[in-house]
C-alpha cells in the first residue's frame, strides 16, 4: 500500500472567477468533502497537508516578474493598465478580487505536492485544486492565472538537478499547452496531452505535428480527438501510445492533470466518457508512476467531478471506494430519496455515424504520433 497525500485548503474556495464563470471552486470543496464522508481520508498510509501561497521567486520560475507584478496590482489596489496585455479583464478570465493571492495558493498547493513526493513523504501527492494547465509565460488564458502544473514541474527539476527526468500527462478535455509551451525546447520533460482535437475546442491547438523543437523536438505529444469519443476508443489511444512512450521515457516523477470535463455530462465539451473509463485511465498511471503530482483541473458538471476525484483517490490510496454516496453527501447529487451511486448509473447514447467518426479519428491520431514520434524514444513506427 503507497503512502499518499491530499493537499487541500479550504482557501481553493477564493479561487472564483464569479457568479455566472462555469469554473465552480465548489467542486474542490465537496470532493474533500465526499473523501472524507466516504472514510477514505483515513488510514496510515493517509495524510492530509496544508498549503501556503507561493512565493513570488517560485512564480518566476515560470512565469515573467512584470506579469507577476500584473496579476498583483489588483489585490493591491493598483489600477492595471492594459489588462488585457496579459490576458485578464476578459470573460474567461476576470479581474476578481483577491485573485493574486487565490491563485497563489493553487500554485503553493501544487509545490507542495511535489515537495511531498520529492522528499519521500509520500509517493503520490494529489492537489485536487491544482490543473491550471492554460496559463502562459506572461498571459492568462482558459481561466487559469498562474500555471500551478508548470510552477510544479520546474520547481522539480530545480531542486533535482540535471539528470532528472518528468513525464506530463494530461487528460483533461482541453490542451494542456501553457504546460507544453513552457518546455517545449527540453528533452527532460515528456509532455504528453489526450484531448478533443482544437479543431472543436479551446485552445484550438494541439495537433499531432506539435512535437517539440529543438532538444525538445520529439518530446512533446499530442493525441487530438474527435467529439463522441467513448471510453473503448479513449482507453485504445492512451494504451496505444500513452503507456508505450512512458515506459520507453522512464521518468524519475510523472505530473499528471487529471480534468474530468472528458465526461459525458460536461457541459462545455464533446466527448463521451463515464467515471469508469476515467478511472481506468488513472489506473493505467497508477501502475506507471512511482513518483507520482497528480493535479486537479477541468471538469464543469459539479455533480460529476467529485464523483470522479473520489474514485481516482481512493484508486490512489487502494482503497475501495463504498458503492454509494454517504446520506450526508447524496443532497448535492440527487434530489431523490434513492442511494446515489459513486460511480456513473448510465452513460452517453452517441449516434452510429458519430462514433465511427470518432473511432477513425483516433487511429488517424495514433498513426500519426507513432510515424512522427514513437521514433524518438525508440519505438518501432507503423512502418517499421
Amino acid at each position: 500500500m503507497r503512502d499518499v497525500a491530499l493537499v487541500y485548503t479550504p482557501r481553493f474556495n477564493d479561487y472564483d472567477l464569479g457568479p455566472s464563470h462555469p469554473l465552480k471552486p465548489v467542486r474542490v470543496v465537496r470532493t474533500y468533502e465526499l473523501l472524507r464522508a466516504c472514510g477514505l481520508l483515513e488510514g496510515s498510509n493517509i495524510q492530509v497537508a496544508q498549503p501556503s501561497a507561493a512565493a513570488e521567486d517560485t512564480l518566476a520560475l515560470v512565469h515573467t516578474r512584470e506579469y507577476i507584478e500584473a496579476v498583483r496590482a489588483p489585490s493591491e489596489g493598483r489600477t492595471l493598465r492594459n489588462p488585457l496585455k496579459f490576458g485578464l479583464g476578459t470573460v474567461d478570465n476576470p479581474i476578481v478580487d483577491g485573485m493574486y493571492e487565490a491563485t497563489a495558493i493553487v500554485v503553493g498547493a501544487s509545490v507542495k505536492a511535489a515537495d511531498l513526493v520529492l522528499k519521500g513523504e509520500a509517493s503520490i501527492a494529489f492537489n485536487p485544486g491544482g490543473g491550471l494547465h492554460h496559463g502562459h509565460r506572461a498571459k492568462a488564458a482558459g481561466f487559469c492565472v498562474f500555471n500551478d502544473v508548470a510552477v510544479a514541474i520546474a520547481h522539480v527539476l530545480k531542486e533535482c538537478g540535471e539528470g532528472v527526468k518528468v513525464a506530463y500527462v494530461d487528460i483533461d478535455a482541453h490542451h494542456g499547452d501553457g504546460v507544453q509551451e513552457a518546455f517545449y525546447g527540453r528533452r527532460d520533460v515528456l509532455t504528453i496531452s489526450v484531448h478533443e482535437s482544437g479543431r472543436y475546442l479551446f485552445p484550438g491547438a494541439g495537433y499531432v505535428d506539435e512535437i517539440g523543437e529543438g532538444e525538445g523536438e520529439g518530446f512533446s505529444v499530442n493525441l487530438p480527438l474527435s467529439p463522441y469519443t467513448n471510453d473503448d476508443v479513449y482507453l485504445w489511444v492512451f494504451r496505444e501510445t500513452v503507456v508505450p512512450l512512458l515506459e520507453a521515457f522512464e521518468p524519475d516523477f510523472v505530473c499528471t492533470q487529471l480534468g474530468v470535463d472528458t465526461h459525458y455530462q460536461d457541459p462545455l465539451t464533446h466527448m463521451c466518457l463515464t467515471t469508469r473509463g476515467y478511472i481506468a485511465v488513472v489506473e493505467e498511471l497508477a501502475q506507471r508512476a512511482r513518483q507520482w503530482i497528480a493535479l486537479g483541473g477541468g471538469g464543469y458538471d459539479v455533480t460529476v467531478v467529485p464523483r470522479a476525484w473520489t474514485l481516482a483517490f481512493a484508486g490512489m490510496a487502494g482503497k475501495e471506494p463504498p458503492e454509494h454516496i454517504p446520506e450526508s453527501e447524496a443532497k448535492h447529487y440527487s434530489h431523490s430519496e434513492e442511494p446515489v451511486s459513486l460511480h456513473d448509473e448510465g452513460g452517453p447514447v452517441i449516434d452510429e455515424d458519430w462514433a465511427r467518426v470518432a473511432r477513425e479519428f483516433a487511429e488517424e491520431s495514433v498513426a500519426a504520433v507513432k510515424e512522427r514520434v514513437f521514433p524518438f524514444h525508440d519505438l518501432s513506427s507503423p512502418d517499421a
